[in-house]
């Protein structure tokens, strides 16, 4: 995604991270609708996020040095990175999610990305259920979003993926700092909408996943049901 061309805005849930209301939390209304080309998921429940939350200039879950990073401005622009290394507060943050520590560091995957220890990337449902019986599976849905040299912000998302994999789909998309997002089958999606007509709103009917067999589409980030946080791209106004 050119972020020259497209800004970014962090929606929060009830959920996620809880503590609201929020000016902008689901659904997208139609103000927003506007401009909004793309929605991407957020990250885990704050409770197992390893990191914290900040939005409209409060801090909802106190934010962790070190820990993984996507960081939005007030012009929109979007950074991903360590905090307090790559990535700081400023005056004009207006967003920052933090979800585990770096999957993508220096343009490569982490050493931790890389270790057999993949359970220190979150709790995965088995092959076949979500259930707390069933024990997880190393290969599950994974997400994640990076950034490259010149600024692109990159998102990914697959079944069947461990933490490094993911890791290294990032490194080979360009990106030079990522982290991974949410996991699991319920949560994790990616949907750029196509209105027909110019001027026309993003909605559910003119929405396409990244991934047709993603469990979450279109419609997810316009229920008012939907409390979890989420991230949408919007187009920045000509010239």
């Amino acid at each position: 995604m050119d972020t020259r061309l497209l800004s970014a805005r962090l929606y929060s849930g009830s959920r996620s991270p809880g503590g609201g209301p929020y000016r902008y939390t689901a659904p997208i209304r139609p103000a927003q609708a506007a401009s909004v080309v793309a929605a991407f998921n957020g990250g885990f429940m704050m409770n197992q996020a390893g990191g914290g939350y900040y939005t409209q200039g409060r801090v909802i879950v106190p934010l962790r040095r070190g820990a993984a990073s996507l960081v939005i401005k007030a012009d929109g622009s979007v950074n991903v990175g360590a905090w307090g290394r790559d990535v700081i507060m400023t005056p004009d943050v207006v967003g920052v999610r933090q979800n585990l520590v770096p999957l993508v560091a220096g343009g490569r995957p982490t050493r931790k990305a890389a270790s057999t220890h993949w359970q220190a990337w979150g709790a995965t449902c088995g092959a076949a259920s979500c259930a707390a019986s069933v024990p997880g599976i190393e290969h599950q849905w994974r997400s994640g979003v990076g950034v490259t040299a010149n600024g692109a912000l990159v998102y990914a998302t697959g079944p069947a993926l461990d933490p490094l994999q993911l890791a290294q789909l990032l490194v080979r998309a360009g990106v030079v700092r990522g982290m991974q997002l949410d996991i699991n089958p319920s949560w994790t999606v990616f949907v750029s909408y196509h209105p027909r007509a110019a001027g026309g709103l993003a909605a559910p009917s003119n929405g396409s996943n990244l991934l047709s067999s993603t469990m979450q589409g279109p419609w997810t980030f316009f229920a008012p049901s939907w409390a979890r946080d989420f991230v949408t791209m919007s187009a920045r106004p000509a010239g």
